[in-house]
């Protein structure tokens, strides 16, 4: 409706046929090569939002198709800094292609600034009709957003932990059983791409990190053991009472905006009663007269406690930004006081080589581009968009994709140049078919295209490029030669980038920096036991937050879990990617930053000390999980000595942890605790 109106409005209402142009082309760029994310108001407001970046870019394209090699320079800058706008996020990621659309679009000749004023107003005719065509036509439900799922997991956990508070047995199976599913809906396969917080501001990273912690959260309290004799002890009861206090007080956060502070402060004081009840005085003092069983409990409920608090903090920032209440002193939210262009300067910054997936898809599609506008520059290619828009539309982030997108796309344009010949020749001049004929066509090609996929996309297209500049100019049924042969350099183009640029796209890169992470992971676990037990003060994880090295590898993980969380599909795909599904990407990232976490939270001063036999068992234990990390890690790595493989099963606790030594103080309890809720981690990287 939106490309018929504006293209009639100008060609026959207004006698404009540039105009015309720009506002079909504005609305198929916007409306069907971007894949915005989001319901049809979603999308009208994102629409209204880049406005003023489709008439720079309309503005650009114009001034610079002067001579061919301007434009080629204009197209390797422009076409790598809206590839590249991806790291902020799945709507911008999902513009992405259409803004290259309206940057090619004006960078062919004829070089006509005289004409900028009519393109501008086809532009913003196109794109003002789309806004209101989105905004106004079949509006659609809107899904749950990511902060009612985050609500509906903190109000679960405060379900769990008021049933843990008020009965000394653990959770039935129908609890652990909803407490799971609803951790589940966190994952980012299990939220609509608009939903996902991949932003690079304050909001965005706590509210993904509010996502993080709920699952933390609601697993911890699924795998807390039952009290010991039936008496859960007063303190314990009073710190769950007050993390389901703290639960519950996040939901209602998220959902009415009223910070959680005096539940938080609540939360900590009753932790910190239960830390003193169960450590010891000081270094060298006898542990307190306290079974196993309660110790290991109270290490267990602190490690409940702090997923509690994380998630009070993590939940404030969400909906408050830089104003948040809530107590953010602790290293894992570095960016609560940040301003947004840092943030945005330190995505860009982390994303800037060659090991950022964005980096490499900015890098293929723009050297693609390019490639394309000087070939058709140089051999002065009738029609040479169409170059260009193949190369746009049918170059994938992997090789194997791209080879069976170009022959799907070939053998479609080859049968609708076949159809748009035979029309041509047989309509010949009479525009008025052409006219009668181009508004249902363009309702069964941009229906029926997607749909269908690639090669129906293209031969369709095809058919409807020719409909229209049929109207605007006279043609014949070499229209459809030159269609082909545009196809055929733009996929050809597409298919050599495609193999040289990273041919397997985010897939290596993902497996690459999660085993790269759990590498370091492994190191940080084999340095904190090596610490707590006395034996390696010195290789103690230094600084904050956390261990530089484990830090950086975790950014990097994200980075390339957010172009999973990105994926865009190119004008005529099927959506849904190739993302592998035997891999929890989340669980791993749990594991990355709860090492951190806990490594963190171990090593702050006084340590007590432990005797020989709880530090043997402590060193010990730690270097079995490191080593259930580094087995995970070498399936994962893509360029390790031997071929990725599926990833192992790992068992849900090391058998040292039956092994109890007597006497142990609480600390030794706290680290087994920390241990075992990594190795609960690792348990969930693998999936069926």
């Amino acid at each position: 409706m939106v490309a018929a109106a504006g293209f009639y409005l100008f060609r026959y209402g207004l006698d404009r046929p540039v105009g015309a142009t720009y506002a079909l082309f504005a609305a198929v760029a916007l409306g069907g090569l971007a894949r915005i994310p989001g319901t049809g108001r979603q999308r009208a407001v994102m629409v209204l939002r880049l406005l003023p970046v489709c008439w720079l870019l309309v503005v650009v394209g114009t001034w610079l198709s002067v001579r061919t090699w301007s434009a080629v320079v204009g197209m390797l800058a422009v076409g790598f800094a809206l590839a590249f706008a991806a790291v902020g996020g799945p709507r911008l990621a999902g513009a992405a292609p259409g803004l290259q659309l309206l940057y090619i679009l004006p960078s062919f000749p004829p070089y006509a600034p005289g004409t900028l004023a009519e393109r501008l107003a086809g532009t913003t005719t196109g794109l003002v009709l789309l806004v209101a065509a989105e905004a106004l036509l079949f509006p659609e439900p809107a899904p749950p957003s990511y902060r009612e799922r985050a609500a509906d997991a903190a109000r679960v956990a405060a379900h769990c932990a008021m049933l843990l508070a008020t009965a000394p047995h653990a959770l039935t199976d129908t609890d652990v059983r909803l407490a799971h599913e609803t951790g589940r809906t966190l994952r980012s396969l299990s939220v609509p791409e608009a939903e996902r917080p991949a932003g690079p501001g304050v909001r965005d990273r706590a509210l993904a990190h509010t996502g993080l912690v709920a699952r933390t959260l609601l697993s911890r309290l699924a795998d807390l053991p039952a009290a010991p004799d039936g008496r859960p002890g007063p303190e314990v009861t009073a710190v769950l009472r007050a993390v389901a206090a703290l639960a519950a007080a996040a939901a209602t956060c998220l959902r009415t905006g009223r910070p959680p502070v005096t539940p938080y402060a609540e939360l900590a004081a009753a932790r910190a009663r239960v830390a003193a009840a169960s450590a010891a005085c000081g270094p060298g003092a006898a542990p307190p007269d306290l079974p196993p069983a309660v110790l290991r409990r109270h290490a267990a409920v602190l490690e409940i406690a702090d997923a509690a608090l994380a998630l009070g903090t993590a939940v404030d920032l969400a909906v408050r930004g830089r104003h948040a209440s809530v107590e953010t002193g602790q290293s894992r939210f570095w960016y609560a006081s940040s301003r947004a262009p840092v943030l945005w300067w330190h995505r860009v910054r982390h994303h800037a080589g060659r090991r950022s997936v964005f980096f490499q898809n900015a890098v293929r599609i723009a050297l693609a581009l390019t490639a394309a506008r000087l070939v058709a520059g140089v051999d002065t290619l009738p029609h040479g968009f169409w170059a260009m828009l193949a190369t746009l539309s049918l170059t994938r982030t992997t090789m194997g994709e791209t080879w069976s997108t170009i022959r799907a796309a070939l053998v479609g344009t080859l049968a609708g140049a076949l159809v748009t010949a035979g029309a041509l020749t047989l309509a010949g001049t009479h525009t008025a078919v052409y006219a009668v004929v181009l508004p249902a066509w363009m309702l069964f090609a941009f229906t029926v295209g997607p749909v269908k996929g690639v090669g129906w996309a293209q031969g369709l297209f095809t058919v409807l490029v020719a409909l229209v500049f049929a109207q605007l100019t006279t043609s014949t049924w070499k229209l459809a030669e030159e269609r082909v042969l545009d196809v055929l350099i733009g996929s050809a183009v597409g298919a050599v980038f495609g193999v040289l640029a990273w041919p397997r796209g985010a897939h290596d890169e993902m497996h690459r920096a999660a085993a790269e992470l759990l590498r370091r992971a492994a190191e940080i676990v084999v340095a904190t036991g090596a610490s707590v037990a006395g034996t390696g003060a010195g290789s103690a994880p230094t600084g904050a937050p956390g261990h530089p090295s484990l830090q950086r590898a975790i950014v990097l993980a994200e980075s390339a879990y957010a172009q999973f969380q990105c994926e865009q599909v190119p004008f005529g795909g099927r959506p849904g990617g190739t993302v592998p599904r035997h891999v929890d990407w989340q669980a791993t990232l749990m594991a990355g930053h709860h090492t951190l976490w806990g490594s963190e939270r171990l090593l702050q001063p006084p340590l007590t000390v432990l005797g020989p036999a709880p530090a043997e068992s402590v060193s010990g234990l730690g270097d079995r999980v490191a080593a259930r990390m580094l087995l995970v890690s070498a399936a994962l790595d893509p360029g390790g000595d031997t071929p990725t493989g599926p990833v192992p099963r790992i068992e849900p606790a090391p058998a040292a942890l039956a092994a109890e030594p007597p006497g142990a103080p609480r600390l030794y309890y706290a680290t087994v605790s920390w241990l075992a809720s990594l190795t609960t981690d690792l348990t969930r990287i693998a999936r069926e």
